[in-house]
């Protein structure tokens, strides 16, 4: 909007008051910046080290590549001038930004908590700086998403990624991707082994005298859904036991405990849950319905999250080497970035059973709501 000076009575425009602040505002501003330090430059590390500024920023951006003490000399100076490299500027020579991003379906899950964490330690430890993103389950979001930080980062670490596998191939071929939780072709990918943990827990059951376990599935187009369901019904068949997969409304614990009329329908005697949030809900709508854990219905989780051994009773798990998982997919895309052909191979990252107080040997009968 643009607003037009009051006029004189000659006709002329009045400009002197809109000048005077102008004029007024123009001085604040000033004073306000003269109380700001301007940021340190590399010309101010060269002065004050009496080096070539270049020297300063070979020893700042390729570490290594000049004499070792005067590196040291140039990054103390640097520290005690609070020198911050500029991403941007640095990915002007370079093509890299120093940047990395990982995407989560779902923020609130407890889940991400420690791989994240896991990631973040190997980017700082690296001086990367890690983006962080969600997708809210919606696989549409998690494209859009991608595809906006994708110029301003150097890789992408998509995590239970929702996008179909012809969409995260071609993000993949714009800038180095790795997956966690999820396998699409050769794409390089970090996903815990879950059958380990599984034979555990089905080898428990079956001790406890349980012949028919339901699966709370999880999301259909989680991809580490069906494998674990893949995993459980080989396993199961294969011991002997029955098991039914049983449909929730979403991965929360208002999604387990939504699905207890389901469960108790199917008539099996324990269920194992897509995951720990899943299993704590159906474990509260058993004690609102006067359901026993694990009297009547035992219940085991998955991923063994924060506060899962906090419930009363405490539920059994089966636990994923979650931080593992976001240190090791993390390391794998600082490979691709580097496009290092000879980094190490990642060592298999096993899931195990941990056994606490909402399994039970099973009463007769099944249970009823």
């Amino acid at each position: 909007m643009v607003v037009c000076p009051p006029m004189c009575h000659d006709g002329q425009a009045r400009a002197s008051t809109p000048r005077r602040r102008v004029d007024e505002q123009t001085a604040s501003t000033e004073r306000g910046n003269g109380n700001r330090k301007p940021p340190a430059t590399i010309y101010d590390i060269a002065r004050l080290t009496g080096v070539s500024a270049s020297t300063v920023s070979r020893a700042l951006n390729k570490p290594g590549r000049i004499n070792v003490r005067t590196e040291r000399r140039i990054r103390d100076a640097a520290e005690s001038l609070g020198y911050r490299i500029n991403p941007m500027a640095r990915a002007l020579p370079t093509g890299r930004t120093g940047t990395l991003a990982l995407l989560v379906s779902d923020i609130t899950n407890p889940v991400y908590f420690d791989l994240v964490r896991g990631a973040e330690r190997v980017a700082s430890a690296t001086d990367h700086t890690l983006v962080f993103a969600e997708s809210q389950e919606s696989a549409e979001i998690e494209l859009s998403t991608a595809e906006r930080l994708q110029p301003a980062v150097d890789g992408v670490l998509l995590v239970a990624s929702r996008l179909s596998d012809e969409q995260i191939f071609e993000l993949s071929a714009t800038k180095p991707l790795v997956l966690a939780n999820r396998r699409v072709g050769e794409i390089p990918a970090v996903v815990p082994d879950v059958t380990p943990g599984i034979i555990e827990a089905l080898d428990h059951l079956k001790q406890l005298g349980h012949r028919s376990i339901g699966y709370l599935a999880g999301p259909e187009a989680s991809w580490m859904n069906r494998a674990r369901w893949d995993a459980l019904f080989e396993n199961a068949v294969g011991r002997g036991l029955s098991i039914v997969e049983i449909t929730a409304a979403a991965p929360t614990v208002d999604g387990g405990a939504s699905a207890l009329r389901r469960v108790v329908a199917s008539g099996v005697t324990a269920v194992i849950t897509y995951n720990d949030l899943m299993g704590l809900g159906l474990m509260r709508a058993c004690r609102a319905e006067g359901i026993g854990v694990p009297e009547r219905l035992s219940i085991i989780g998955f991923d063994d999250i924060f506060g899962s051994d906090l419930t009363t009773p405490a539920l059994t798990t089966i636990r994923s080497p979650l931080a593992a998982i976001g240190e090791a997919a993390m390391r794998r895309l600082l490979a691709e970035v580097r496009d290092d052909l000879d980094a190490d191979a990642e060592p298999p990252l096993p899931t195990e059973f941990v056994l606490r107080e909402s399994t039970g040997a099973p009463t007769a009968g099944s249970p009823e709501a």
